[in-house]
């Protein structure tokens, strides 16, 4: 902000707002045992930043906001070095902490007041989580550190090059919208693929089912309706972690629509929401019934950040895209619901996500959009009705079936009532 000779009371606002993340930084550090820099060290070194900043503006010379992170990173290595820490620590975090800080203050000086407090509560939040940060790192296996690599190629390499323009037949496919969508969906699924790999079995199925649904709902109906035929004392607590899953994949993508195409969000959701209170009903009911059965089995889901899943995934979307955009230009919208019952059975994503977007373009109308997406849905619950039929044996069908037949009358009620 350019700088305005006065009394300065028009700045005490933006001086308070440094202090104040400094007091907050500096109340974490404060806490640690050999603390070189605490509460009032880490409130100075806010106040310091801005009056650097003040300084910079008055002076036009930039070089003293430098000199300022200089020093302050000078002194504080100094004083680790003349005091080592009595653990051992050789005192990077708090270093780093500290120019932070700094930096922040200044960053409030230059307008930026909003974005610097949320950075100053990341920072803390950072620093005050250290030991279940490293609890984390720690829990992750090679193969899950490679997933969180390879999704940050997917987002931060691979996306950003790809060109963000329609081409191909009826200027259905926007490479960068494509693999947007990919990021999107491979996200959610690292989510959910990492959460399983954390919490593991320790917190029983409603967790299993739960994440599960993020990862996959067709591998964890199917996982766990092979452990319910080989362990039929096991066929309650397989059909709380599938019923919970199928509940999962509603409301992801109920979310995802609120992101993508807000303004139909509000019909989508009657649809999808009476489809989740039907199933909720009877999973209630299954859960008040459900007796502990001992350890249960880690739904197996491979990797959802591989290129390959990737490449496919986007392929498949893509072509959905093309078929979908042809068929409603010579069948209209019965064209559409074709494509919506037969790619859903293998994947809900691709159509959903497709159609969202023909949504957005004003290809579609409200209600042929959120009756392809219904239908998508209930073409997969259909699929995994059948895996549980032909995989997990009459006790887990028996149980489960209500609840997925639950879903699908919701699912087709909400749509009688939408359309």
């Amino acid at each position: 902000m350019p700088f305005t000779f006065g009394n300065g009371t028009e700045h005490v606002q933006t001086f308070a707002t440094s202090l104040a993340i400094g007091l907050l930084i500096g109340l974490e550090r404060e806490r640690q045992s050999d603390v070189k820099a605490g509460l009032r060290t880490f409130a100075l070194v806010a106040l310091l930043g801005t009056l650097s900043a003040l300084l910079v503006d008055v002076t036009g010379n930039g070089w003293i906001l430098a000199a300022g992170l200089i020093i302050v990173g000078a002194m504080m290595i100094a004083a680790i070095i003349s005091d080592p820490l009595d653990d051992g620590d050789p005192g990077t975090t708090s270093v780093v902490a500290l120019l932070v800080c700094y930096l922040l203050g200044a960053t409030v000086w230059f307008g930026y007041a909003t974005l610097a407090v949320m950075l100053a509560i990341a920072t803390t939040v950072l620093l005050y989580f250290k030991a279940q940060l490293h609890g984390i790192s720690r829990s992750l296996t090679h193969k899950d550190l490679l997933s969180v690599l390879q999704f940050s190629v997917l987002s931060f390499v691979i996306l950003p090059i790809l060109p963000d323009q329609d081409f191909g037949p009826y200027n259905a496919l926007n490479p960068h919208q494509i693999w947007w969508m990919v990021v999107l969906i491979s996200g959610l699924s690292l989510a959910g693929y990492a959460a399983l790999r954390i919490v593991g079995v320790r917190h029983g199925a409603a967790l299993l089912g739960l994440f599960g649904g993020l990862a996959s709902s067709t591998a964890t109906t199917m996982v766990f309706a092979r452990h319910a035929r080989s362990h039929t004392d096991m066929a309650r607590t397989a059909t709380l972690v599938i019923l919970l899953a199928n509940l999962v994949v509603m409301i992801r993508l109920g979310l995802v629509a609120l992101v993508l195409a807000p303004g139909l969000i509000v019909p989508l959701a009657s649809v999808l929401g009476l489809g989740v209170l039907g199933g909720l009903a009877v999973t209630i009911w299954g859960w008040r019934t459900l007796v502990a059965e001992g350890e249960l089995p880690m739904p197996e889901v491979t990797n959802p950040t591989e290129l390959k899943t990737a490449i496919s995934f986007g392929a498949l979307y893509a072509v959905v895209l093309v078929v979908s955009a042809a068929l409603q230009d010579y069948a209209g919208s019965k064209g559409l619901y074709l494509v919506s019952l037969a790619s859903g059975l293998t994947d809900v994503d691709a159509i959903a996500l497709s159609t969202l977007r023909l949504f957005n373009t004003n290809t579609l109308a409200e209600s042929v959009a959120v009756t392809a997406i219904t239908l998508a849905i209930m073409a997969n619950l259909a699929f995994k009705t059948g895996l549980v039929i032909t995989i997990g044996g009459g006790a887990l069908s028996r149980r489960t079936l209500p609840g997925l037949l639950a879903i699908g009358l919701g699912l087709a009620a909400g749509l009688a009532f939408v359309v």
